[in-house]
């Protein structure tokens, strides 16, 4: 980066621009009850008057099945900070919801209202890694800290750091006693050619192990699981990677057809990856492939997920399958999503699957039976936004994020 003539500019300005630009760089029919809402919360980020509820829902949370074919009405809608990136970009820790962004802001899964908020809390395009009851973040003053929030509070109840010689750490993975992250080695002339991927345990706030990478590697496009003794990634040079989480050793890495910057599954021994036309499921300890399944010719996997030992997977034919996760026999498969993005994300609330689509203007959430991947409805906010959509599961409530605007949906 150039100094400015006549005076220098100093580390944290340095990284924090550089931060700024390289995170900026990873990257239905009609409702039940009502139409989209228009941004309620316009008038201010705490407003107190939130949407009614649709007709019919109770305000204890067992809401009313709508019709076949029909989707639920919002239960509320509030705007959301500019810059959300991410597949990890919105969470759900108890009654509290998250959305990656600057403000931070924590909110009240059954009103929308503003539990609490924190200015330049989070990096651009943070992930909402929350274990164990902490939110787990970079710090955003690229002072090589990383900390722990209360998702509850917003309070922070915990720091570590890697030492001045590693810049900007991102989390990738926790577990019940590590946090994971990448960070840069920061060279003198603040340029980062190489990176290291490090533990931090929880309960001393100390490096457990750091390892470095391989030349080449880079430290964005991590997709990463960790699950018991293995830590399992992918990358952007197309590969998937397992280490030891005790000691960092890796274990094994394979060559996969193309870059998989979406999910990895985990399902007990087997980490399952999209690999061009196939779902490939290899054995966590050695790297044993003990399945594979083709999708059709000239189509590939995107989007997969697994949700009570079923994997969920899409592809560009638009084809989404229900897969038993332990032997990759298929159980159904549904054309429904023909006219839409395939899907990207997926959750799942008593025997319904729900379904988050990628960039397009008539996708939204989708809701199938899990039992044969009927599409019971599709909800779609109405903005024409060509912006990624996310789900995620909060009791009986959907939280549904797409573009600027954070919506409660009944799980229905």
């Amino acid at each position: 980066m150039t100094l400015h003539e006549g005076r220098a500019v100093s580390r944290r300005t340095v990284l924090r621009r550089t931060g700024a630009g390289l995170g900026l760089a990873a990257l239905g029919a009609g409702a039940w009850g009502c139409g989209p809402v228009e941004d309620p919360g316009a008038a201010g980020p705490s407003a107190s008057s939130a949407p009614s509820a649709p007709e019919g829902t109770p305000s204890g949370g067992a809401f009313t099945t709508p019709p076949p074919g029909t989707a639920p009405g919002p239960l509320w809608q509030r705007p959301t900070a500019k810059g959300t990136l991410g597949m990890d970009a919105l969470a759900v820790a108890g009654d509290v919801v998250l959305v990656s962004g600057d403000p931070l802001v924590g909110r009240d899964v059954a009103t929308g209202e503003e539990r609490w908020r924190r200015e330049e809390a989070a990096v651009p395009g943070a992930k909402m890694l929350v274990r164990g009851g902490t939110l787990y973040l970079a710090s955003a003053q690229y002072d090589g800290d990383v900390v722990g929030l209360d998702p509850a509070t917003g309070r922070e109840t915990w720091r570590s750091r890697l030492g001045r010689r590693f810049s900007q750490p991102r989390t990738i993975a926790a577990d019940e006693r590590r946090v994971y992250v990448l960070a840069g080695i920061l060279e003198k002339d603040f340029s980062v050619k190489r990176n290291v991927i490090a533990a931090i345990d929880t309960s001393t706030g100390k490096v457990a192990w750091q390892e470095l990478r391989d030349a080449g590697t880079e430290e964005y496009g991590i997709t990463a699981e960790a699950t018991g003794r293995y830590l399992a990634y992918t990358d952007f040079r197309e590969n998937v990677t397992v280490r030891d989480t005790a000691t960092g050793r890796q274990l094994w890495t394979k060559k996969i057809g193309r870059s998989n910057s979406g999910r990895l599954a985990v399902h007990e021994e087997l980490v399952i990856v999209a690999d061009a036309g196939r779902l490939r499921a290899f054995a966590l300890a050695d790297g044993a492939e003990r399945w594979s399944l083709a999708s059709e010719e000239y189509t590939r996997f995107h989007g997969v997920g697994v949700l009570d030992g079923v994997l969920y997977a899409s592809d560009s034919g638009h084809v989404l399958r229900a897969v038993d996760a332990a032997t990759g026999k298929e159980g159904w498969r549904t054309e429904s999503l023909l006219d839409v993005a395939y899907a990207g994300q997926f959750a799942k609330v008593g025997g319904t699957l729900y379904a988050a689509t990628e960039l397009d203007d008539k996708g939204g959430i989708l809701a199938f039976d899990a039992r044969n991947g009927k599409l019971r409805w599709r909800y779609n906010d109405g903005t024409k936004a060509l912006a990624q959509w996310y789900v995620a599961a909060a009791g009986t409530r959907l939280m549904a994020l797409h573009g600027e605007r954070l919506t409660a949906l009944p799980a229905v």
